[in-house]
């Protein structure tokens, strides 16, 4: 849940056991997620729990068309409650009220239950003691980065000794910054509730979803938003760090920040619902890394504020999730040198001078700054980097990369058509041709029919199937054609996709990729397998947690998913593959 400012994760039992503030990236005040303590163990920290005695069911669902998570508990006696959990979002007075708040209403729906509320915050990463402070009808507690405050009817003493008492009407919780909650608190959150609802089904009526999977498609489409740091613009590319990618593999990132290249997918995937508030948004926040970068190198990411240095270190403290760790913070790929990104942040610019439904569109000035961005890409373009799966040792003159810069240029010369500027676009076009001439004869093996992932031998890599996507090349094209047949050749393991095959940093890969499964059953669909994409596309969307969303990785061999959670690139699969493959309305209505 969330509300694109704060946002929280809660488990199969309605714990809530993630959440960071003040942003996505911040110090976790729940971070049960990343421990391995036993729940009802004195020492069990990172948690807000209400639950249920002699609980023996729960059962979750979303509120339609929202974020709001609703958790039923059940006994065997018949007694039930239902928890409301929510992050309030909605217009008031003039702007998107969207606070660093959780909200939680219990209420008893049968029989005569008994809860228990035990709420165990952390703080500096649990390296440090939570201060904690209880009033007549509020909880303080007192983190390193800020004070917090919960807001309650429920009886503050049973609380502060976790101890089972009798619902007998609704319970209202506000965790906020610490100031009085200065409106009845009852009413204000049951309008809080409302508002929040009627905010996220009015913005999910907006979008132009296919006839098919809806219910797919809207889950990963709020997702994606929640994603989003509205305050910037940003999108960060998960909602957690150090989930790891197998088991004990090490391959523990933190993925809370915004990477231009994985926020390229997501508002592309976006456009394709219609979905123009998060691309306006996120424009917003790309013309201020290009204008701070001032022409010169583009990083890879940033923070969700635009902060460039991004210290990777290791919180010692937490034992990591199902105790294999490390719990990484920072991420140091922000130093690496990654090609890609320029090619990303033209294609994500280019709409803004063609789609006059936004409310700003792209002027002369706008596209004299993403000239700066083309001059990069062709410098660099057959240049060796780290590639889009960052590999930390090892530099080559990636193909992705470099189709990526000859996108760059590509849609420069579209956008200058766009404003009239005929000089312009004939100059772009000349240097897009000649980087689409030098990479074809660099990258393309005539011996295995296929283009090689880069520049320097015969390599697999499932990013070269967004070469169709790119227009680099076409689907009836024999280099599409015979590097598809390699890459499933290579690549392919039963309905899955790897990355790669090759041994990287950390040894050979374990799990698949989920988002080049997306891009192979695209794929598969525009070369004439459409049944085979189809077949596919519904075994992915089986593999989906409970919430109906996808994490970064999944174990060929269990189906078990691994990696950080929720995953943009895994829901923009969701959302490319079902409008591609779905029915058109004209064949439903």
């Amino acid at each position: 849940m969330g509300n694109c400012q704060a946002s929280a994760l809660i488990d199969r039992a309605g714990r809530m056991v993630w959440a960071c503030v003040p942003r996505v990236d911040g110090d976790p005040v729940f971070s049960a997620l990343l421990d391995d303590k036993p729940w009802d163990s004195p020492e069990a920290r990172g948690f807000w729990a209400i639950e249920l005695e002699g609980c023996v069911q729960v059962e979750q669902r979303y509120v339609r068309n929202t974020p709001i998570l609703v958790t039923r508990q059940s006994d065997a006696q018949g007694n039930a409650i239902e928890t409301y959990d929510f992050c309030p979002r909605y217009p008031h007075q003039g702007r998107m009220y969207r606070p660093v708040a959780f909200a939680r209403v219990v209420r008893p729906v049968a029989g005569s239950p008994r809860i228990r509320v035990r709420l165990r915050p952390t703080t500096s990463w649990n390296s440090e003691a939570v201060p904690i402070s209880f009033g007549s009808n509020h909880i303080r507690i007192v983190l390193s980065y800020m004070a917090m405050r919960v807001s309650t009817n429920a009886p503050i003493g049973l609380i502060s000794q976790e101890s089972w008492f009798r619902l007998e009407h609704d319970m209202h919780f506000f965790m906020g910054p610490d100031e009085s909650f200065s409106d009845a608190l009852r009413p204000a959150l049951e309008r809080m509730l409302d508002d929040t609802v009627h905010e996220w089904q009015v913005w999910v009526r907006s979008l132009a979803i296919p006839p098919e999977w809806q219910e797919a498609v809207i889950r990963s489409a709020i997702t994606l938003k929640l994603c989003q740091h509205e305050e910037t613009g940003a999108i960060a590319a998960a909602l957690t760090t150090s989930i790891p990618e197998h088991a004990d593999s090490g391959r523990n990132w933190d993925y809370r920040y915004c990477w231009i290249r994985d926020a390229y997918y997501t508002v592309e995937a976006l456009n394709r619902l219609g979905a123009l508030d998060v691309l306006e948004s996120y424009l917003v926040y790309l013309r201020n890394i290009v204008d701070n970068a001032r022409g010169g190198h583009i990083q890879p990411l940033y923070d969700v504020r635009g902060k460039a240095t991004l210290e990777e270190w290791e919180a010692t403290n937490l034992p990591g999730y199902r105790g294999m760790g490390p719990v990484r913070v920072g991420n140091a790929a922000y130093s690496q040198i990654q090609h890609d990104a320029y090619g990303q942040i033209v294609l994500s610019s280019v709409q803004g001078f063609i789609d006059q439904r936004l409310l700003r569109m792209a002027g002369q000035s706008d596209f004299e700054s993403l000239e700066a961005v083309g001059e990069r890409a062709w410098q660099v373009y057959d240049k060796p980097d780290a590639g889009l799966w960052e590999l930390r040792t090892r530099s080559h003159v990636h193909s992705y990369s470099a189709v990526m810069c000859w996108a760059a240029c590509d849609r420069l010369a579209h956008a200058a058509q766009a404003i009239d500027l005929p000089l312009r676009a004939a100059y772009w076009r000349s240097r897009a041709d000649t980087m689409r001439q030098r990479i074809i004869e660099a990258a393309w093996r005539p011996e295995s029919k296929a283009i090689s992932a880069n520049f320097e031998d015969d390599a697999r890599d499932a990013s070269l199937l967004q070469l169709l996507d790119l227009r680099f090349l076409k689907a009836d094209d024999p280099q599409f054609t015979g590097t598809l047949a390699a890459l499933e050749a290579d690549l392919r393991r039963g309905n899955n996709m790897l990355r790669y095959s090759a041994p990287d940093d950390f040894g050979e890969p374990v799990t698949a990729f989920n988002v080049c499964t997306f891009w192979l059953i695209e794929a598969l669909h525009r070369t004439g397998r459409a049944e085979e994409a189809r077949d596919l596309f519904e075994e992915m969307l089986s593999r989906r947690t409970a919430a109906g969303l996808l994490s970064e990785d999944i174990d060929p061999a269990t189906g078990e998913l691994w990696g950080n959670y929720p995953q943009t690139y895994s829901l923009v699969g969701i959302i490319n593959c079902a409008v591609l493959l779905s029915k058109p309305w004209s064949m439903m209505r």
